[in-house]
Order: structure tokens, then C-alpha cells, then sequence
């Protein structure tokens, strides 16, 4: 293991194992927290500059666990390390089109926030790239399957496992949008980032309902350092989505508290 992550400058972490019927990410923090700490501490030890991207499932406690394991060996940077929720805009533009067959689910872009898993994910349909009509009822039920997609696969599936070419296609464009960082293009993205990378932006999201928690996701814009700046919203989220934080950041605070509470053994 020290060898393969020696001298890298981008760790992808999908190790673990996927959901199945009956199962919530929680029930997957058991196994994959071990996973991701075992190579997050390799990695700090060989490549401690390395940029982190953690898909490894439930990434609102697996983000928090590489966090705390850095920090134990003082190579924390809050700009290098990356929770993946692409694959939750993905499915916000695929699902908008489903719902309005016009509309260009590619070119569509739906921010999104909060968390990465059920009632965490907090899509923004009112400030979406492209004005989309929508009822309150179909604004609900929306924000609803694009919150709980995986569990509609999971259940598709039935026991054959979980997302994984919908995941693989948003883990591949989250690493390209890092590499081409990485050469100084200035790329956007979501990410379940440490809001200490970017102090000054993270203020509208905390004002917004994210309060005091360490980790939330967010548009950012990438550089070569990792996170360059947190993305403005450029408008306010309506009051249905204002609730929705709200309950997200409920959530949050027992996911990431999990997280580091496995790493500190308190």
C-alpha cells in the first residue's frame, strides 16, 4: 500500500462496499470507515501533498474521518481534500429532464448542497442554470428523487449492489476537473469540502443555514492548490429550499460528528 501511494499528487478513494437492500449509508459506516482511514493514512505518510477525493460511501463521515486522520499527522489542508457529490448534480439535471423533456439535461446545471445522502442533498431547482418552471408539488417530489436516487437503484438492482456506472461517469469527470486544476484551468465543481478552505465564501452558506458545521458542499472553483474559492450562489435559494437546509444541516452534524468521533475513539 505505501508504495502505490508514494510520490502521487490525486488519490480517487472508491474503496468499499456498496449498498444493498434494507442498507443506508450508515450501515455502510462501519466497514468503509476503517477502509478510509487505513488509506488515508498511508497517503499522509507518502503523499502528504496529495489532493483526497472520497467517494467511499457515507461520505459526510468518511470526509470527516481522512480530516482527522491528516490532522493527527499535521498535514492537513483543507484545500485538498474533497467529498464527490457530482454524481448528485448528475442526477438533478437527468431528473429535471425527465421532467421537462426540452430541456438539455448536458448543458443544464443544478446547484447543489448540504450533504451526500437522502435528506442532506439539497437541490436548488429555483437557481438552476437554466429558469426551470415547476409546481410546489413537482418542486417536492423532484427534490425527493434526486435526494434518494441511490435507493431507487439500490432497489432496481435488488442485492446486485448499488450505482456504479452513474457514479463511475461522476467520479471520472470530478478527477478530470482536478487534474485540469491542477494545470491551471479554472474549473467549477461541487464538493463536500471543509469550509475552513475558504472562510470568506463559506459565510453566505453558513448564513444560508450551515451554521457553524465543519463540512458542507458547495460550487467550488478549483485551482492548482485545490480549492480556490468557494461559488456565490448569485441568488437566494427559495423557502422550500431554505427549509430543506435546514433539516440537511440537522443531519450533517450527527454524520460528521460520527466521523470524527471514530477517528478520536471518544
Amino acid at each position: 500500500l505505501n508504495d502505490a501511494v508514494t510520490g502521487i499528487d490525486l488519490a480517487i478513494i472508491p474503496a468499499g462496499v456498496p449498498r444493498k437492500p434494507g442498507m443506508t449509508r450508515d450501515d455502510l459506516f462501519k466497514i468503509n470507515a476503517g477502509i478510509v482511514k487505513t488509506l488515508v493514512e498511508a497517503i499522509a505518510l507518502n503523499s502528504p501533498k496529495a489532493f483526497i477525493a472520497v467517494i467511499s460511501n457515507p461520505v459526510n463521515s468518511t470526509v470527516p474521518i481522512a480530516a482527522e486522520v491528516l490532522k493527527s499527522k499535521g498535514v492537513f489542508d483543507a484545500r485538498r481534500l474533497f467529498g464527490v457529490t457530482s454524481l448528485d448534480v448528475v442526477r438533478a439535471s437527468r431528473f429535471v429532464r425527465d421532467l421537462r423533456p426540452g430541456v438539455d439535461a448536458a448543458a443544464l446545471r443544478v446547484p447543489v448542497v448540504g450533504g451526500h445522502s437522502g435528506n442532506t442533498i439539497v437541490p436548488l431547482l429555483s437557481l438552476a442554470s437554466t429558469p426551470i418552471s415547476l409546481s410546489p408539488e413537482e418542486t417536492k417530489d423532484l427534490t425527493h428523487r434526486i435526494q434518494f436516487g441511490g435507493d431507487e437503484v439500490v432497489k432496481a438492482k435488488d442485492g446486485a449492489g448499488s450505482a456504479t456506472l452513474s457514479m463511475a461517469y461522476a467520479g471520472a469527470r470530478f478527477a478530470d476537473s482536478l487534474l485540469r486544476a491542477m494545470k491551471g484551468e479554472s474549473v467549477v465543481e461541487p464538493t463536500f469540502i471543509a469550509l475552513a478552505a475558504d472562510p470568506e465564501g463559506a459565510k453566505e452558506f453558513r448564513e444560508l443555514g450551515a451554521g457553524s458545521l465543519e463540512f458542507f458542499a458547495v460550487p467550488v472553483e478549483l485551482g492548482p492548490e485545490g480549492v480556490k474559492r468557494i461559488v456565490p450562489l448569485g441568488a437566494q435559494p427559495s423557502a422550500f429550499e431554505l427549509d430543506a437546509i435546514k433539516v440537511a444541516t440537522e443531519a450533517l452534524a450527527t454524520n460528521i460528528a460520527t466521523g470524527v468521533t471514530y477517528v478520536k475513539g471518544v
